[in-house]
């Protein structure tokens, strides 16, 4: 019974009653490939109204595609239900598709107007979700088909631009071309009939006032999108540049209208550049009542209001009103009757520029100008009172009473300072301070210098703490003890971070030799060695090596050169071999020679055997020309091995290695020519015959 209607109806609702989704689609494709063509119209009804109870649009909409090619005279029914469910792009295509159709009867029955003027309503105030179709182009399209509707139709396409953004293509693509359309039609009008041509010449005088008033029309657009962009006042001030009045009127409406909380942009400069239009016309009295008023105004941050009281003293200052602007600043910072903390945004911004740094900065400045020695020291002490203090602040606090000689005064400033911070702000402070002490005292007071030092020191970051320890070492080099400055120095060598270690160590034996002598300096070398990493432990060792032989010390020079060749391989660090074999060239011999190839074999077989070495560079090397094909392995990669493993590992490399004569030397080792010389006959005395 696979060809009865009613089974498969019956059959379809009591799947649909259970919520069986995917069952009940497939049965409806099922009845309506079993039923004639002719018996579908009572399948669809159901299948629809399925469907379209389903959260599945996708489902939906293949269904209705399908229906649609069977009765495209319901395209509207399709219509309704994509933009119920907001598929407005496909639409708006559907839509699109039935105006252009010349034969399509809606069964609503809309006029091929309606529909021209829902699609238009449909794309215009949608254009973000509306993407496959070219609005302006079908908007266009109904201007040429339906002129006695021009005005609804350009409204359209203003209101497509306006919400796109395409706030030019309102003025000029909708009145422009209105305006353009007009002129055409006069001339048309007044070359066949002859008519006066006065009317022309207001319209073409009107196209070209429209023409001139663009920019200020895009302007107005713009502000009644938003009315808060402070950016778009200012450039409607400079629009009427040479019309005082227009641009009081705009100054006007623009800080009644803006809002400090929704605006964007700055809007403080919107007052600051009204005062200032009244300052550059020299009225004075105007400028000042904007800036009271200005002071009065909510703004969303504390600064806004900061720089309005610092550009209302600065005005001050122009026309040298000295004692206005200092009046000013000090009733910008009193403190007021409700005290709030400076990020408290429910309070006002009134409450909280007395803490604003910017408003105590430019009044210590007036102040220290045009004020007494004590209301510039009160305003710096009410500065650190507040904590609202950076450490330029404290600086300039000390150097102003160091100025009028109150050194003490200025010594106590920068520890209030210190006080205030902590590390790493506080190491200008730091860095200051002892500079002007040592200058200050010299020696006069060497241990409250040396308790500032290690109070300096203490808890100071390795990033900063060279230059306080070489500042310390010269206090002690210039007016302490010898000892106390070379201890500096040996703290610092640990104190500094690792990547100044070398050149602290440098400074080290540089100063120890100059004060103590070359001598005093081994156990430096000796411990930069052990401390500094192999790159600068090898320049150590060299360094010492060759120290070790201007004294004459060439045993000791050579143990260094040995121990230093533990961390060098042969085939990176040539250049301390080269070294090692031009010093015993001009101080060994044969045997010392001998023993520095030895040293050199091992330590390059050491290198050769290592695990991480071999397994970490894996440098192929090239086929030999013996055809044999095989390849061989060459890794040249150094572990972290320390210095006693390698040293150990070098006696293991070949434990069975024996000494062989010069002929079995290694290929690449040059032959060494030692010099000769003739022992004198007075070293023997009367022991040889004449």
């Amino acid at each position: 019974m696979h060809k009865m209607p009613r089974i498969w109806l019956d059959y379809c609702q009591f799947l649909v009653s259970q919520s069986k989704i995917t069952r009940s689609r497939q049965t409806f494709d099922r009845a309506l490939r079993a039923l004639p063509v002719t018996q579908h119209p009572r399948i669809w009804p159901l299948y629809l109204r399925f469907v379209r109870s389903l959260s599945l649009p996708e489902t939906a909409i293949r269904v209705y595609r399908r229906y649609l090619k069977l009765c495209p005279e319901n395209a509207e029914e399709y219509i309704d239900y994509l933009r119920s469910v907001g598929r407005l792009d496909e639409a708006a295509l559907r839509l699109a598709a039935v105006v252009n159709d010349e034969s399509f009867v809606s069964k609503e029955g809309k006029s091929n107007y309606q529909l021209w003027h829902e699609l238009c309503d449909l794309i215009s105030q949608n254009p973000d979700k509306v993407t496959s179709l070219n609005v302006g182009a079908i908007i266009r399209g109904g201007l040429t088909r339906f002129t006695d509707q021009l005005g609804k139709l350009w409204c359209s396409l203003a209101d497509y631009y306006i919400r796109s953004g395409h706030f030019e293509k309102v003025v000029f693509d909708s009145y422009a071309q209105f305006e353009e359309n007009m002129i055409a039609a006069k001339m048309e009008t007044t070359a066949e009939m002859g008519q006066d041509e006065e009317d022309l010449e207001l319209r073409l005088a009107r196209f070209e006032q429209l023409i001139a008033r663009r920019p200020l029309l895009l302007n107005s657009v713009l502000l009644r999108q938003n009315p808060h962009n402070v950016h778009e006042w200012h450039k409607r001030v400079k629009l009427y540049d040479g019309n005082p009045r227009q641009i009081i009127n705009t100054y006007t409406e623009a800080v009644q209208t803006v809002d400090p909380i929704k605006a964007t942009g700055k809007p403080h400069s919107l007052w600051v550049s009204f005062a200032k239009f009244y300052e550059e016309n020299e009225q004075l009295d105007d400028a000042r009542t904007i800036f009271e008023k200005a002071t009065k105004v909510n703004y969303k941050q504390v600064d806004d209001l900061a720089v309005v009281w610092c550009e209302y003293g600065e005005m001050e200052l122009r026309h040298e009103n000295y004692e206005q602007a200092l009046r000013i600043l000090r009733k910008a910072t009193a403190i007021p009757s409700k005290k709030a903390e400076y990020f408290d945004a429910s309070e006002p911004v009134q409450n909280r520029v007395y803490k604003s740094l910017k408003v105590w900065s430019m009044l210590a400045d007036l102040e220290e100008s045009l004020g007494t020695f004590q209301s510039t020291k009160a305003v710096y002490d009410r500065i650190i009172d507040l904590r609202i203090a950076t450490p330029q602040i404290i600086i300039n606090y000390a150097m102003f009473l160091e100025e009028h000689n109150y050194f003490e005064e200025s010594f106590k400033a920068y520890e209030r300072g210190i006080a205030l911070f902590r590390w790493p702000n506080v190491y200008d402070i730091w860095n200051t301070y002892l500079t002007k002490f040592i200058d200050r005292y010299g020696g006069k007071k060497l241990e409250r210098a040396r308790d500032l030092f290690e109070q300096a020191l203490d808890g100071c970051p390795a990033k900063f703490a060279k230059t306080i320890y070489l500042l310390y070492a010269k206090l002690e080099e210039n007016y302490g003890l010898a000892r106390h400055a070379m201890a500096v120095y040996e703290r610092a060598t640990e104190a500094v971070e690792v990547e100044e270690r070398h050149h602290m160590f440098n400074i080290y034996i540089k100063r120890a030799a100059e004060i103590y002598g070359v001598t005093y300096t081994r156990e430096i070398y000796q411990k930069a060695i052990e401390v500094l990493p192999d790159e600068h432990a090898r320049d150590m060792c060299l360094r010492f090596s060759d120290m070790e032989s201007k004294l004459g010390e060439i045993d000791r020079a050579r143990a260094i050169y040995s121990y230093c060749s533990q961390i060098c391989d042969p085939r990176v660090t040539a250049n301390f071999w080269q070294t090692w074999k031009e010093f015993e060239i001009r101080h060994g011999n044969e045997d010392t020679i001998r023993e520095m190839l030895r040293i050199k074999r091992s330590i390059q077989a050491t290198y050769n055997t290592q695990v991480n070495f071999m397994s970490s560079q894996m440098l192929k090397a090239t086929t030999s020309s013996t055809g044999t094909g095989k390849k061989s392995c060459m890794c040249l990669y150094r572990s972290d091995t320390s210095r006693s493993e390698l040293a150990e590992l070098s006696k293991q490399a070949n434990p069975d290695e024996i000494d062989i004569d010069d002929d079995e030397e290694d290929d690449n080792d040059q032959e060494v020519q030692l010099e000769q010389k003739s022992v004198p006959t007075a070293v023997f005395g009367g022991l040889k015959d004449d």
